[in-house]
């Protein structure tokens, strides 16, 4: 009889092998480097997750769950509402200690476009996530969206943001970025100048 799967051993290996691929990304994941990293083999990683798969699911997962927290943590600070929230988030989301989170968000997203015949749940989910996340934040949640035009100004918002920060993470030009960002929150608050 298989010995039970140990769940302490697992939350260890799963929260490693998410800063692992913080740090590395996932383009060319093998198991066995991963493994020799965690200080484990390849053969317990597969016990505790099954599949490669899997555990690229479930370091996604722990990924979106602690940008999520942390994201929270700083909404909740900030104490800020409309336009002058979307500039904390902005602060947030563009700071250099998150740079690991927003590099593995859109390698997943570019690698789901290329290869559209696997797509997977995890852009789905990396973008899904975003929208709820960021649009709970900014107070125009899709998911309870009353209709469409909230759920589309959620979009709108969500796609600024990605297009900005995928300038900035490319060009490394902050300031260019900053004042973008300042210009579509002013658009926002119907300060046009």
């Amino acid at each position: 009889m298989a010995r039970p799967a140990d769940p302490r051993r697992r939350t260890r290996t799963l929260a490693a092998a998410a800063d692992y691929v913080l740090a590395h990304g996932l383009a060319g994941l093998s198991l066995r480097p991963l493994a020799s990293a965690l200080g484990t083999s390849t053969r317990m990683l597969l016990y505790d997750f099954a599949s490669k798969e899997e555990l690229i699911m479930a370091v996604l997962a722990e990924v979106r769950r602690r940008e999520a927290g942390m994201l929270a943590e700083h909404v909740s600070a900030t104490g800020a509402s409309g336009p002058e929230l979307l500039l904390a988030i902005w602060d947030w989301a563009s700071h250099a200690d998150r740079a690991p989170f927003m590099r593995l968000f859109f390698e997943v997203y570019v690698d789901d476009m290329a290869h559209p015949d696997a797509r997977s749940e995890r852009a789905q989910a990396m973008v899904t996530e975003w929208l709820d996340q960021f649009g709970a934040a900014l107070g125009s949640s899709p998911a309870d969206a009353a209709d469409a035009a909230d759920s589309a100004a959620a979009t709108l918002v969500i796609a600024v943001l990605r297009g900005l920060l995928l300038d900035r993470l490319s060009t490394g030009d902050e300031e260019r970025t900053d004042r973008a960002l300042e210009s579509f929150a002013q658009l926002l608050s119907g300060q046009h100048g």
